[in-house]
């Protein structure tokens, strides 16, 4: 068999004659009418046709392509069929921006018909892109019949497949930790969460506080002073939701005699050795060497000891607004965490299941209980509402929004959900230290 010799050799008209020639020649039609053979069903994973298309999809697509040419060369009826993802949050928030409406506008000022056309045309803005790459690149597969995860005989499938997951005893109700948005009133998924613009650098209100220990761990302790643990974070809004305290146990820690900045009350506190300087942030200084009482704050290390020798120690809850609805005397211990390090904070994290998903895993793993509360029904729910509000069991912070951001314009309080929390903490005595941070938050 000869090949005809390419004397003015150029990748870009090589690939367009074999192009053409599959086209001339239906060789992708072709490479699939094998009615007798066995087949091998390939379903693309879907792209979403209302973004452009990246050197990413080639890639993955290049991917996708060599498995199915290879059972076509094994002889098998490899069946391609293409379809189009249409994920409904961000299409729709691209549409209300575009529209200038907001969710409440939806069957007042637009119809629903009229806002579901718009969706729908704006998902496949960049269809005819997609296609004509997916020509370009060489990439074999059935566009003339694609699925499309809007078309109700899709969502009927996906209904169908519930009920046959129902039928077999495998679908049960329980609780996950996921992003969720209050304004859209929905989870999230990762691939929304990571849509350019979502996380931002923010200043947000930080708070190391101050969680006392129980009278029967105090013997652990080699002091006369009240004993604390120190953990620091910057959700303070998710500080009435603890109900554990994580440590390393293969990280040592030291029991450090001080005074508390804001009450001047002598205290001892719980913290990882290597985190000391971040904590203190001061040189070291005995009560006896002090200078200025008004501005330098005292500490002496008076003990070591290891994470092992924490775990299972019990402590007061801190903000006894609320309690577990269950299993409640498991709750307020510390605890073994592996994620735990000595990287910033106090080396101590603070827990609350039902707001972090590394959380929820670890309490689960000790038989910690969530934060949960009965509704008015007898169903669990945690202390924020799915609008971003503290439930009424909340007491004075009833009714806030945990972030400002939630409130609609000129209604926002002076002072945050957070700020408000932290001076509360501060004037309990509970609130080792407070100050702005700045970091990257979704």
């Amino acid at each position: 068999m000869g090949f005809k010799e390419s004397k003015n050799f150029s990748l870009n008209s090589i690939a367009k004659e074999i192009e053409d020639f599959w086209a001339k020649n239906d060789v992708f039609i072709k490479s699939s009418n094998r009615d007798n053979r066995k087949s091998f069903v390939f379903f693309e994973g879907p792209p979403s046709a209302n973004g452009m298309p990246g050197i990413h999809h080639v890639m993955g697509r290049a991917i996708k392509d060599i498995f199915c040419r290879f059972k076509t060369l094994q002889g098998y009826k490899v069946n391609r069929k293409a379809g189009w993802d249409t994920h409904g949050l961000p299409v729709e928030l691209g549409v209300e921006k575009e529209l200038g409406i907001t969710k409440e506008d939806i069957g007042t000022t637009i119809s629903i018909e009229d806002y579901n056309n718009k969706c729908r045309e704006n998902v496949m803005k960049f269809k005819n892109i997609w296609e004509d790459l997916t020509d370009i690149m060489g990439y074999w597969v059935d566009m003339n019949k694609p699925y499309i995860t809007y078309d109700n005989k899709y969502i009927e499938s996906v209904w169908w497949l519930l009920s046959q997951i129902d039928k077999k005893g495998m679908l049960y109700k329980g609780h996950t930790i996921q992003p969720f948005s209050p304004k859209a009133g929905t989870g999230l998924s990762s691939h929304e969460l990571n849509q350019p613009g979502c996380y931002k650098d923010v200043k947000d209100t930080s708070v190391t506080a101050q969680f006392l220990i129980e009278e029967t761990g105090k013997k652990v302790f080699n002091s006369k002073k009240t004993v604390f643990f120190l953990a620091w974070t910057t959700t303070p809004w998710t500080l009435p939701s603890n109900t554990a305290l994580a440590v390393n146990k293969n990280i040592q820690y030291v029991l450090v005699e001080t005074i508390n900045q804001y009450t001047k009350t002598p205290v001892a506190v719980v913290v990882a050795e290597k985190l000391v300087p971040k904590v203190f942030s001061a040189p070291f200084v005995r009560v006896d060497e002090l200078v200025d009482h008004n501005k330098q704050i005292p500490y002496e290390i008076v003990q070591h000891i290891m994470g092992a020798e924490l775990i299972g120690l019990k402590y007061h809850q801190l903000m006894p607004l609320v309690e577990p609805h269950e299993n409640k005397e498991n709750a307020f211990k510390i605890i073994h965490g592996d994620f735990v390090s000595t990287e910033d904070g106090t080396g101590i994290v603070h827990i609350a299941p039902t707001f972090g998903a590394d959380d929820a895993l670890v309490a689960k793993n000790f038989g910690v209980p969530g934060m949960l509360v009965l509704d008015e029904n007898g169903n669990p729910r945690p202390l924020v509402d799915l609008q971003g509000r503290f439930v009424p069991e909340m007491g004075e912070f009833a009714g806030m929004y945990v972030k400002n951001e939630y409130y609609a314009e000129g209604e926002a309080p002076e002072r945050s959900a957070d700020v408000e929390i932290a001076i509360r903490l501060k004037e309990q005595d509970k609130a080792f230290k407070v100050e702005k941070y700045e970091h990257s938050y979704p």
